[in-house]
């Protein structure tokens, strides 16, 4: 194909579905497959590097969370190195000491376990005396004193002499030679090097982090974001008050539930309270999980300790109390949902991260979210992290709205709309979210990518929702009856709307006044009279809806209440103004005591200067507009009667008679 044929193929397929709009990336737009190659790389070197790259990632979370405190300690007069160590072996004095705490407790706890052992196994038979004759509550009193034997074998007595005993199994013996107490030392101490040397680590990297805080964030700047300083110091400053603000609220929810645990477990004499409370500030950091583990352990300790219910029963009434206690109360107050993450997001993440680096990633997992949502955010590359991870919505209102109606499902659409009336008004929902959702339809029309069964499906679709929010239409309407009549109560009187007084996006009331609305061109446009029809009945207003087809054969004509105070057309399609003028026209000489104007909906709510249609009494570009002026009060202009053209057939005779005379 020449390019001269090119130009013209695409000046025709411009002229005929308008001017095309770019769904799809330009030619120069970077590829996502470097990104899906970078992040299966970073994917393969978390896997195989999390020996080093784990106590990292620790390091680097807590230094998130200490440098509020760091910083807040130098505004106290106190030198930067001072501040800094004394923030660190605070926070790992505390973390020592909650260690050693709990890891008594549990010791404890351990040794206290065979004394339950007859409790648990008289309940489970109670449940089987009780009619519940189950082969699981069989086999889970069969493993119940399995477990008990072997608890208690360590235990028992030797046997006196004098009785009969089995013969006994010879036992493997280790000798240990007294000559080698280096190996014995190694032996004993090899197992807590590991942590140990992790613990270490972690502290000098926190220390140097936080000592070098500017100087990596400059470093870091130089290296990733020197191009756009703006964006890169943004993303730093988010991530890093998204993280320490997490893991700061996360621990003051943690510890406002644990501590009344610990109080009410030991109220109603729950073994080791503390250990319990301890348990829970730190699961709870696990999403979903953690909260589980901690509630299901005090519930078995009861189910254990006490030969009756009534511990049980009191235990779960406490973990009921706080959980909804902490879920509607504390953590909307604290933080609500500051992460920025979707609830799916926070379980994949958990289930990801578990799998990478085992429960040590399933705490890292909801900060280390944070940070790849940010960087979603802020890098373009990676901007489908913050698609999948994100909280926030990835459609508009009007784009939901608009995929609603291609796809058929008004109930969902009437979900979408009642969720939004909730705070805003139906006027509101019409002009911000459905007309421009209408008003995309009719781009992918004018585009030839919306078949006339899809128009017709989306306006079945439309119409359905605006039944639906009939009742809500209704609501609207009786305030608006009852603000009324407390001003004409209150002896004010209700004078209409004039342009310039008062508030402007107040409508005039409409009782006593007869309207005709009718689409225009396609069924797109019936949708969006029947949506400003409703909202001329919430002013209080008598309307009559018809739809386009009904022009052509007259239909609508007879369809015009002879009392009607206007006649609005509407179009969605900007480029209708030639079709509007004749529209207008023929209504105009058909009723010329009627105003009759057309509206021209656009993509943007802000007024602007509609285009003059000849004849019409009014033009409105918005909801608002529309039906301010359809209600509005002033007289329709005077028309001009058209005269009819008749063909001087006698001057033709003439002609034609002279002609035959010259031949």
């Amino acid at each position: 194909m020449s390019s001269s044929d090119a130009k013209i193929t695409e000046a025709e397929l411009e002229s005929d579905l308008g001017p095309r709009r770019v769904y799809s990336t330009s030619p120069s737009s970077p590829s996502r497959m470097p990104a899906f190659a970078s992040v299966l790389a970073v994917i393969a070197i978390l896997y195989f590097g999390k020996d080093v790259l784990l106590p990292l990632a620790i390091a680097v979370l807590l230094t998130f969370a200490l440098a509020p405190i760091s910083s807040r300690l130098r505004k106290l007069g106190m030198p930067r190195i001072a501040a800094v160590i004394v923030t660190v072996v605070i926070a790992f004095l505390v973390l020592v000491l909650f260690g050693l705490v709990v890891a008594g407790h549990v010791a404890e706890v351990a040794q206290n376990l065979p004394a339950y052992q007859g409790n648990i196994i008289a309940k489970i038979r109670s449940l089987q005396e009780s009619g519940t004759d189950s082969g699981i509550v069989r086999r889970l009193t069969s493993v119940v004193e399995s477990v008990g034997r072997e608890l208690s074998s360590a235990e028992e007595r030797p046997v006196a002499p004098g009785t009969a005993s089995r013969p006994r199994e010879p036992v493997l013996v280790e000798i240990f030679a007294p000559s080698r107490p280096i190996e014995t030392l190694t032996s004993l101490i090899g197992p807590l090097l590991g942590p140990i040397a992790s613990l270490g680590l972690i502290i000098v990297v926190v220390i140097f982090m936080l000592l070098e805080r500017e100087e990596l964030r400059d470093r870091f700047i130089r290296l990733v974001g020197y191009g756009d300083l703006h964006r890169t110091t943004e993303a730093i400053q988010e991530a890093g008050s998204r993280v320490a603000r997490y893991l700061l609220m996360q621990l003051v929810v943690n510890c406002a539930y644990g501590v009344p645990l610990a109080l009410g477990l030991w109220a109603v004499g729950i073994p080791n309270p503390a250990l319990w409370g301890m348990l829970a500030i730190v699961l709870r950091f696990v999403p979903y999980i953690g909260p589980v583990i901690a509630t299901v352990l005090p519930l078995f300790l009861a189910f254990a300790v006490d030969p009756g219910w009534s511990l049980v029963l009191w235990v779960g009434a406490i973990f009921l109390v706080l959980e909804l206690t902490s879920n509607n109360v504390i953590e909307p107050w604290l933080y609500g949902s500051r992460t920025g993450l979707s609830p799916l997001a926070i379980i994949v993440a958990a289930i990801f991260w578990a799998w990478l680096w085992g429960p040590v990633g399933l705490v890292l997992s909801t900060p280390l979210t944070v940070c790849l949502a940010v960087l979603g955010r802020y890098v373009p590359q990676f901007e489908f992290l913050e698609v999948v991870f994100g909280s926030d919505p990835v459609l508009d209102p009007k784009e939901r709205l608009y995929q609603r109606l291609l796809a058929g499902d008004p109930d969902e659409a009437t979900d979408y709309a009642e969720e939004f009336l909730e705070e805003d008004y139906l006027e509101d929902y019409y002009g911000k979210v459905a007309i421009p959702a209408l008003l995309l339809a009719e781009k992918d029309r004018r585009r030839g990518v919306l078949t006339a069964e899809q128009m017709e499906q989306v306006f079945g679709t439309a119409i359905t929702l605006v039944s639906n929010l009939a009742e809500i239409a209704e609501e609207e309407e009786q305030e608006e009856e009852e603000e009324q009549k407390e001003t004409e109560a209150a002896g004010r009187p209700s004078t209409p709307l004039k342009e310039g007084n008062g508030d402007e996006s107040e409508l005039p009331d409409g009782r006593g006044k007869t309207v005709f609305c009718v689409g225009g061109r396609g069924p797109l446009d019936d949708a969006s009279a029947a949506m400003l029809a409703q909202i001329l009945q919430v002013q209080g207003a008598e309307v009559v809806a018809a739809r386009h087809s009904d022009i052509p054969n007259r239909r609508a004509m007879s369809l015009v209440p002879k009392q009607s105070n206007a006649i609005v057309v509407c179009f969605l399609n900007e480029d209708s103004a030639r079709h509007a003028t004749i529209l207008v026209r023929r209504f105009k000489r058909i009723y010329p005591a009627i105003r009759v104007g057309a509206v021209l909906w656009v993509e943007n709510q802000e007024e602007r200067q509609p285009p003059a249609l000849g004849e019409a009494d009014f033009v409105a570009t918005t909801l608002t507009s529309a039906a301010r002026e359809a209600l509005a009060d002033a007289p329709p202009s005077l028309v001009t009667p058209a005269r009819k053209i008749r063909t001087r057939r006698s001057s033709n005779k003439t002609g034609i008679a002279a002609a035959r005379s010259g031949i």
